[in-house]
Parts: C-alpha cells; structure tokens; sequence
C-alpha cells in the first residue's frame, strides 16, 4: 500500500481550534474541534497509510471555513470531501450536506431524507461516524424533542454552532 501524503491545518473559531486533514486532491478527508491530528486520523479509513505535513493554512478549505465563521454560510456547500464507508453511509453523508443552515431536522427527518424513514439508528449512526465535522454538517441533526443529542466534539460547540447559523439566518430575512 504506497504512503499518501497529506496536509493538515488549523482555523481559530470562537469555540476553539478547527483541524482539517486534506488529501492532494483539496478534498477534506477528517474535520474537527480540536488542536491536533491526534484525534482526527483515526476516522480516516485505515486503508490509507499516510504521512502528514503541517500547513500554515489549506486555501480555498481555510478560506470556505474563516467565511463560513464570517457568516457566509454556505461557503462549505462546494469543498470537496472523501469518506469512505458503505452505500448507506456514504448516501446519508451526502444527503447531510444538504440539510440547510438555520434549519436543523430530527434524527427521523434525516432517516426520511436518506430514503430509509424507519433507519433512525441508522441515521444516528451517520451522524456519529462522521469524519467531516461542519463540512457534512451533522451538527443540525436534532433529538425528536429538539435537544441537543450528541456531538464528538461536544455538545457547547454543537450550540455554538446552531445558534451561529441561526443568527446569520434570522439577520438575513
């Protein structure tokens, strides 16, 4: 298996550092709230054996994030990713993308919306085995009772988060 080269980089956010991992092709492979790698390429897929090079920032991935952060909220919709998992997986992560900012679903929603509206575990899952935090946005994933649930990066980011799209959305109507 040849060793893949990639490059990782960190964003300032107000709730602490954003670590991105990004292959050759700019596409993102791991995203998340934390000041290294460490926890991170664990979720890539243990078929890639890599080697990982330390940037000052990403490009155009640094540049969709700090505009994201800007309140230029759908600067992420267009940032390349690459999961690897199974069929469902890989669908759900897509349909995720699509869930709008400043209009978080339910668990059930997301089930409904992946085409499996009786899979809510299954969603839930998707949202949990997620490597590609903010870009596939499993933050706007909700309880059915409009909780919180659970984040991996913790449940005061997830807020953070909600409320930031929820403010940009309501200054703009």
């Amino acid at each position: 298996m040849p060793l893949v080269t990639l490059d990782t980089a960190a964003v300032p956010t107000p709730v602490g550092p954003f670590t991105l991992i990004v292959d050759a092709d700019g596409a993102v492979r791991a995203g998340g709230f934390t000041d290294g790698t460490g926890p991170l390429l664990p979720l890539i897929t243990p078929a890639v054996r890599a080697s990982v090079r330390q940037r000052a920032e990403l490009g155009a991935v640094t540049t969709a994030i700090r505009s994201y952060l800007a309140g230029e909220l759908t600067a992420l919709d267009t940032l390349p990713v690459h999961q690897h998992s199974g069929e469902f997986l890989n669908h759900a992560w897509s349909v995720l993308r699509e869930v709008k900012a400043g209009q978080p679903v339910t668990y059930r929603d997301f089930a409904t919306l992946a085409g499996r509206p009786a899979a809510v575990r299954a969603a839930a899952n998707a949202c949990g085995r997620n490597a590609v935090a903010l870009i596939v946005p499993c933050h706007r994933v909700l309880r059915s009772d409009g909780s919180l649930g659970g984040y991996r990066w913790g449940l005061s980011i997830k807020k953070w988060l909600l409320d930031h799209e929820r403010e940009v959305t309501d200054r703009g109507r």
